[in-house]
């Protein structure tokens, strides 16, 4: 199971090395540059003080967010953590560095500067979120200066009964569809295991290493225990998928100079015949996994509960 264990980075950083990045927090609209930033679309990239830090960010009122409402006192904190400063694989020099000339809005090697919402601005060298003002400036615990890209696996499967029948909402009378989630080790939280396209990854294999890591605990497997999940693997994500969600994310982590992107898919086992032969264990930043009954009470990470509830609304399962 080679792309699960021996992916870029993964050899010099140590497990939880890529915590920050793992998860992030979602928002349930798919706000892009063609929409004008709201109070509703940019809320938690304003939050104080910024994670894992005393850092307070400048107060951004609603009506100042715009990067079109002129605000010339605008002074923000520039913010980037020790951890990031510190120069790991994952993360970019500081922009000021003399032999970095980073190209963005464009593949730039094997990284992607591209946004997934547009062409974004680039301001005295330094990417403009396009979401607009965040009171806080560099790149806090993101590793890239621009867009930072992740991915979001949901596997979802019918809730049956000891018969195999599928269980049906006494009120809604609708099939309850279940999904594969992750009790996240820094915050205690239920969430989609998902985490960071890594230079040149495909989506797809993200979406499955990420799944592989965190959900069946692929990284401890011995060799031959790997190379059966990786068949495994592949037969689950070779399904008919349905994209979720593809966009900016409200993420607490944004600044004005780097933000949150992600790409959520569903891999839907209809007979469940699948995941019957892949044992969840939790495994890198999962503390544990377990199959969720989705519906409007579920209490999840951030606004993960809003991909879910798409999921249902596209396999027309019970809600609410």
């Amino acid at each position: 199971m080679q792309e699960l264990k021996d992916r870029p980075g993964g050899s010099v950083q140590p497990k939880g090395a890529r915590s920050y990045f793992s998860h992030w927090f979602h928002f349930p609209q798919a706000y892009c540059l063609s929409a004008m930033p709201s109070s509703d679309s940019h809320t938690k990239a304003r939050t104080s003080p910024y994670p894992q830090s005393s850092v307070r960010r400048g107060l951004v009122p609603d009506d100042k967010v715009s990067w079109s409402v002129p605000w010339p006192e605008y002074q923000p904190v520039d913010y980037t953590a020790p951890s990031v400063l510190a120069g790991p694989v994952w993360a970019d020099p500081d922009i000021s560095t003399s032999d970095f000339f980073p190209k963005f809005n464009q593949r730039d090697g094997k990284i992607q500067r591209k946004s997934l919402c547009g062409t974004y601005e680039v301001v005295e060298s330094r990417p403009r979120n396009p979401m607009g003002r965040t009171g806080i400036t560099g790149r806090g615990l993101l590793g890239r200066w621009g867009p930072n890209h992740a991915a979001d696996p949901i596997i979802t499967r019918w809730k049956r009964d000891n018969t195999g029948a599928k269980v049906i909402h006494k009120l809604s009378g609708k099939n309850i569809l279940e999904f594969v989630a992750i009790k996240r080790r820094d915050c205690g939280e239920w969430a989609i295991p998902g985490g960071m396209v890594d230079p040149g990854e495909k989506i797809g294999a993200t979406l499955k290493r990420e799944f592989g890591e965190e959900a069946v605990n692929a990284l401890d497997k011995t060799s031959a225990e790997r190379q059966v999940l990786e068949e495994k693997l592949n037969l689950l994500f070779s399904q008919d998928q349905f994209e979720v969600y593809k966009g900016y994310v409200d993420d607490p982590r944004n600044t004005d100079n780097a933000w949150m992107e992600t790409e959520a898919v569903n891999y839907h086992d209809d007979t469940g015949a699948i995941m019957d032969n892949i044992p969840l264990e939790a495994g890198d930043d999962a503390g544990k996994v377990k199959w969720v009954a989705i519906s409007k009470a579920c209490q999840l990470y951030a606004s993960h509960a809003h991909f879910i509830q798409l999921v249902a609304a596209k396999l027309d399962a019970h809600w609410s």
